[in-house]
């Protein structure tokens, strides 16, 4: 744990105590929740030209969110099946989820990236809480960032009757919405995962040629699924 008279006179001192706030606890490696914030748009590379950004630990706090949540929906429903337990992880860590996590509490006033981005990319946010999570693991363990997304998340900002209840299908949605009204639906990769510099799938969702909604990501299916959202937002479906 971070000594309070190191924050006190860190340069870092302002991140400091937002992320105590946060998470409840000062953060040991300030460094690990810098990158966790820095979007590739703010980000530039090292000696080694790599890139210094907040992917690897997205990816990172991807896998642990969704263990932690796969754990917790397994003790708290005893008796439902897998086909309930994966819906409700899905829904739980869906990007729409977790953007609105984000801002719930405050990590959108701590992402660095330029405001072009930051308007274009409707994930940022939950971009940013995955790495979150993934410095936090890096920083304190397992245990820490599982008690974070428990206890911080989950029980205080999250109600599970409801999000069992709400549709995140968005990609669905729009699919139905396109055969009904006969319009022309296509999900178009606009560029693939090819080296270490570019390691996500960016989408576009193209209705009768014109681009509706854009979106990156690690997974295509999450990518499709948040350029969806945007163009189900754009149409007001």
């Amino acid at each position: 744990m971070a000594g309070i008279f190191s924050v006190y006179f860190s340069p870092h001192k302002q991140l400091y105590q937002s992320l105590k706030n946060i998470l409840g606890f000062y953060p040991q490696n300030i460094s690990l929740y810098l990158l966790a914030f820095r979007h590739r748009s703010a980000g530039s590379d090292n000696k080694e030209n790599h890139p210094i950004n907040n992917e690897r630990l997205e990816y990172l706090g991807d896998a642990v969110l969704g263990a932690v949540v796969a754990h917790y929906l397994f003790k708290t429903f005893p008796y439902k099946d897998e086909g309930f337990l994966t819906k409700m992880r899905s829904r739980i860590v869906s990007r729409v989820q977790l953007n609105q996590v984000a801002r719930k509490i405050g990590l959108d006033e701590l992402i660095n990236a330029s405001l072009s981005n930051k308007a274009k990319f409707g994930s940022i946010t939950g971009d940013a809480f995955e790495a979150l999570i993934g410095a936090i693991y890096l920083d304190k363990g397992y245990k820490e960032a599982s008690g974070f997304i428990i206890n911080r998340i989950i029980k205080l900002h999250l109600n599970i009757d409801d999000i069992e209840n709400k549709e995140t299908d968005f990609k669905s949605r729009l699919i139905e919405w396109s055969q009904k009204e006969k319009q022309e639906l296509v999900f178009e990769i606009l560029e693939e995962p090819s080296h270490e510099n570019n390691m996500q799938y960016k989408i576009g969702v193209m209705v009768n040629g014109v681009e509706k909604g854009r979106a990156i990501n690690f997974s295509k299916k999450k990518a499709e699924q948040i350029a969806a959202e945007a163009a189900c937002n754009l149409l007001q479906l």
